[in-house]
C-alpha cells in the first residue's frame, strides 16, 4: 500500500477484497478520527468514489425533525397496548 500526500490531500492505493471490501489505511483512518462502527457516505463523482464520514446521530435527528415537521409522529402513549393500537390503525390506513 502506498500513501501519497499533496499539501492537505492524502491518497492511498488499496485492493478490493473478494466480498467488495476495502480496508482504510491506518494513517488515513487515524487522520479522520474514524472508529469501528462509524458510517461513511459513498458518492460517485464522475469516475471517482468519494467516501465522507457521517455522524449517524446527526442524520437520525434530522430525519426525526423532518418527521415532526411533516406530522408523521404519534403519541405519547399511556401504555404499550395504546401504542400497538395506534400502530395497527396506521398500518390499516396505509393498506387502504
Amino acid at each position: 500500500m502506498k500513501i501519497q500526500s499533496k499539501a492537505m490531500r492524502h491518497s492511498a492505493i488499496v485492493k478490493i477484497g473478494v466480498s467488495r471490501q476495502v480496508a482504510i489505511p491506518k494513517k488515513l483512518h487515524d487522520k479522520l478520527g474514524l472508529a469501528p462502527g462509524d458510517y461513511l457516505q459513498m458518492e460517485l463523482d464522475g469516475d471517482r468514489l468519494v467516501l465522507t464520514p457521517q455522524a449517524m446521530i446527526e442524520r437520525r435527528l434530522a430525519e426525526g425533525l423532518a418527521d415532526v415537521r411533516k406530522g408523521r409522529v404519534h403519541g405519547p402513549f399511556a401504555s404499550a397496548p395504546e401504542l400497538l393500537q395506534s400502530l395497527r390503525r396506521t398500518k390499516r390506513r396505509k393498506a387502504s
